[in-house]
């Protein structure tokens, strides 16, 4: 088995309709996420979701991927070093 890092995904969305999909992505790595939070800014219409994981980077790269390529989602990604 691979080593896990820490990470942490910034998630924007700004297209509601792909809220489902992402939400379905999401569940699929549930194993490996230790929290979520999620904050709506109503103002903007947008909402900003903070994904903490500890997995192999590559999973980490790879759902990271999934969730920004989304239409109207926005993701980047922070690593811890150890």
């Amino acid at each position: 088995m691979s080593d896990t890092r820490i990470a942490v995904i910034a998630i924007i969305v700004e297209n509601i309709d792909s809220v489902e999909k992402m939400n379905a992505i999401l569940s699929s790595y549930g194993e490996h996420i230790i929290g979520r939070m999620g904050i709506p800014h109503r103002e903007k219409n947008i909402n900003v979701i903070s994904v903490v994981l500890d997995a192999p980077s590559d999973v980490i790269s790879s759902l990271s991927g999934k969730i920004g390529m989304l239409d109207g989602i926005s993701s980047k990604t922070l690593y811890s070093k150890v």
